[in-house]
């Protein structure tokens, strides 16, 4: 990438202490597709995907509140004719992956709608789309091969996840935890705790299926309880409460979380695209009771 100077977007988030909490992309469900690239900026309308497939995804993206990702196995090997698909349903008490696999763009367009295989096993995907964000390519690509080291079946690349600056980003399905700035050491403990049914809170950003306010509620939560399982501290109600404030109920275990929304100007880009200084979502934690 030229023209880049100063250092890169994730390294100056994780100095300047970015809070991870509440900055989950939002993603009721999932569409992977495999493949092998390389990947345009736009992974999906710039990677020389036949058009009728990428209407055909995006359109039922929209409808399922689902996000798509291209995704490869770590390392860069060329794939066959085959190509791999996963729809993974990310809502809690829902979660489940599909997926087969489809020799052509035709059968492609199908596979939205096919009721596929259940797949064993959990999903870890880790942002490694360089041309959007040189610190997902830089910084994703060792967790990644670590990953694959440790779990070969579960583990995919995939294209831009949102949240550049806490690279490495690591989601793991079904249930849509992104977690951020996780060293490779640590990221192949997670998704063992993870596939145990257990997080290891300190890198998670958040459940993808949930608002932010939830996902910070259930950060502050698992801090003051202890609680660790995968469907712990469940929403069982988001509310606003004045002007910038939430209030979130959690149950298993029971905690009333209450927190004030801002947004915060940094003074510097976000992302090592971006050429303005941004702004960042912040949950202050007002109150915690349970």
């Amino acid at each position: 990438m030229t023209g880049h100077h100063g250092p890169r977007c994730s390294f100056v988030a994780e100095a300047a202490g970015d809070p991870l909490e509440g900055s989950a992309p939002p993603a009721q469900r999932w569409f992977l597709l495999e493949h092998p690239g390389p990947w345009g900026r736009d992974a999906l309308t710039g990677s020389g995907l036949d058009p009728a497939v990428v209407t055909a995804i995006t359109g039922w993206a929209a409808d399922a509140g689902a996000r798509v990702l291209l995704v490869r196995r770590p390392g860069r090997n060329a794939s066959g004719a085959v190509r791999r698909w996963f729809r993974v349903d990310s809502r809690p008490g829902r979660e489940s992956v599909r997926g087969g696999a489809v020799a052509s763009a035709a059968e492609l367009v199908d596979a939205v709608d096919a009721p596929g295989e259940p797949v064993a096993g959990p999903l870890n995907l880790v942002c490694a789309h360089g041309r959007h964000d040189t610190c997902c390519a830089v910084r994703g690509r060792p967790v990644a091969a670590a990953l694959a080291a440790a779990a070969p079946g579960g583990t995919w690349e995939c294209s831009h996840l949102g949240g550049c600056r806490f690279a490495p980003a690591l989601v793991l399905l079904p249930h849509g935890y992104a977690l951020g700035g996780i060293p490779a050491v640590d990221a192949v403990g997670a998704a063992r705790d993870y596939a145990a049914g257990n997080l290891d809170a300190r890198w998670v950003r958040g459940r993808t299926s949930l608002p932010p306010a939830a996902q910070a509620a259930q950060h502050h939560a698992r801090a003051a309880t202890g609680a660790t399982g995968v469907d712990e501290l469940r929403p069982v109600a988001v509310e606003p409460d004045g002007d910038a404030g939430w209030r979130v109920e959690l149950a298993d275990p029971d905690v009333a979380v209450r927190l004030r929304e801002r947004w915060v100007a940094t003074g510097r880009p976000l992302t090592c695209a971006a050429t303005a200084p941004g702004r960042m979502r912040v949950f202050d934690l007002l109150d915690l009771r349970g």
